[in-house]
């Protein structure tokens, strides 16, 4: 298929396969997004041209979607959170989703298999409002048949916990 095709249908160009300096430079931008070219070329054992073009090509691939910062929930003021599962009404997908992004303290959506149809992790600020996000959002909307609402006690990041590179 011609570029100008793929482009129109909204089709994107296959992944190009990423090698072993690839994967060595995700993994440290994963641990530090902040890291610096340079840094990242001498971890990895590369000219800083080809750590900058390499960063370019995994951006521009779309292997590298943005870059943000890991927060500490509890410190940042949202005491309560919680994974909630969802049974939706089939083929409602798509304006689920878009009603989930808008509300208050999502920070993931994924539509899964299994007993539910999806998983959406929430962060609050305390149990009344997790109480209401359930109860009153969540709840009222219409392509959503039931929830279930599984409390986190403690959470580890991965990426922090593997240390320092």
């Amino acid at each position: 298929m011609r570029d100008e095709q793929m482009a129109g249908s909204g089709a994107r160009p296959p992944a190009r396969p990423l090698d072993d300096i690839d994967r060595d430079i995700l993994r440290i931008l994963q641990a530090d997004g902040r890291a610096s070219i340079r840094s990242v070329a001498e971890s990895v054992h590369i000219s800083r041209a080809n750590a900058y073009a390499r960063i370019n090509r995994l951006i521009d691939d779309g292997v590298i979607r943005g870059f943000s910062a890991r927060v500490d929930q509890e410190r940042a003021g949202q005491g309560a959170s919680a994974y909630i599962t969802l049974k939706i009404v089939q083929n409602s997908w798509r304006s689920v989703r878009e009603k989930l992004q808008e509300l208050p303290g999502a920070t993931h959506i994924a539509l899964v298999s299994g007993d539910f149809d999806v998983l959406l992790l929430v962060h609050t600020e305390d149990n009344r409002a997790l109480r209401e996000l359930v109860l009153t959002r969540l709840q009222s909307m219409e392509e959503v048949l039931s929830t279930r609402t599984l409390l986190v006690f403690e959470e580890t990041d991965l990426q922090e916990s593997q240390g320092e590179l």
